[in-house]
């Protein structure tokens, strides 16, 4: 039989489970032994130096409580754990596959110790010198014959419920994934928009650029002062614009195909607007004031998003 975990797979699986909550050592392999129904339990030997390696790397932590290492994920560990959301679903099924064959493998191992006992029990009828040791024979292989099928359908009916399980988390999985990213696409859409209107009201080299770029219209300089008339048809206009365009991609990222991933497809977007920004700043020129006006705006909008994200976990 191949191994029960993959190159890699025990390593995101510790992840998960110290995700869930903080746990010592002996905790994380009593948990992945009632995750496989009794049929498999990982060593000391193989769990600890695994903990270890990842608290080298960073992904987790530990701290002693009562003499023993409670081990702590990290954010770097929650990184991880979410950019490989799609291979824990499917870690989810292999797990579910592996109690499957442990099942398939025990139920042969006690069919044959079935045979053998059967052989046993004729060939200790033949050796009985008499009938009375003969009689006691079959009721002990009978006893023994009638627990090996019990634990048989036992085993094997724990290995079905948990295929169940597996089968059903790793869709809840696969609907989870795919709703973080929907979300994330239309936070980051609905975060654009209002930037729109902000760099729109603050005038100014980076505002009329930024809101340009934000809304995907055309890269316009401030000729003069502008009247309060003027500045309130302004704002109205923006307003409306930043309305209009909440639903659509803006310009400067249309290009920009969604790869499934939702952490990437966010990367991508904001190195973009960063570079945009950048490079029509460096070619205009701007003013400390303008640097200043700019840093508000973004902070204000940093704050947003963090609390989209933190509310869409």
């Amino acid at each position: 039989m191949p191994p029960v975990f993959a190159h890699g797979r025990l390593r995101l699986y510790l992840l998960k489970l110290l995700d869930e909550a903080p746990r010592h050592g002996y905790e994380v392999i009593r948990l992945l032994e009632e995750r496989f129904q009794g049929l498999y339990a990982p060593s000391a030997g193989t769990v600890y130096p695994r903990l270890a390696k990842l608290e080298a790397e960073g992904l987790v932590t530990h701290a002693t409580e009562g003499g023993r290492k409670v081990y702590s994920i990290t954010e770097a560990g929650r990184a991880e754990l979410a950019d490989r959301g799609g291979e824990l679903a499917d870690l989810e099924l292999e797990i579910r596959d592996s109690v499957t064959e442990l099942a398939a493998e025990i139920r042969s191992e006690v069919r044959g110790a079935a045979g053998d006992l059967r052989r046993e029990m004729r060939a200790a009828a033949s050796a009985s010198a008499t009938q009375v040791t003969e009689d006691e024979s079959w009721k002990v292989a009978k006893e023994e014959l009638r627990k090996a099928r019990h634990e048989w359908k036992e085993q094997a009916r724990r290995a079905k419920d948990e295929s169940r399980r597996a089968r059903e988390e790793a869709q809840q999985a696969r609907r989870q994934a795919k709703e973080a990213q929907d979300r994330a696409r239309e936070e980051v859409q609905r975060i654009a928009g209002q930037l729109q209107e902000q760099f729109a009201k603050s005038g100014g080299v980076l505002g009329s650029l930024a809101g340009a770029w934000l809304g995907g219209g055309t890269q316009t300089m401030p000729a003069e002062p502008r009247t309060a008339d003027a500045d309130a048809a302004a704002h109205t206009a923006a307003a409306h614009t930043a309305a209009a365009d909440a639903d659509r991609d803006p310009d400067w990222a249309a290009d920009l195909t969604p790869t499934g991933d939702a952490g990437r497809d966010l990367d991508r977007l904001l190195d973009r607007f960063r570079d945009e920004v950048r490079d029509a700043a460096r070619d205009r020129g701007v003013t400390a004031a303008q640097v200043a006006e700019a840093r508000r705006h973004l902070a204000a909008a940093r704050g947003r998003l963090e609390t989209a994200f933190g509310s869409g976990r």
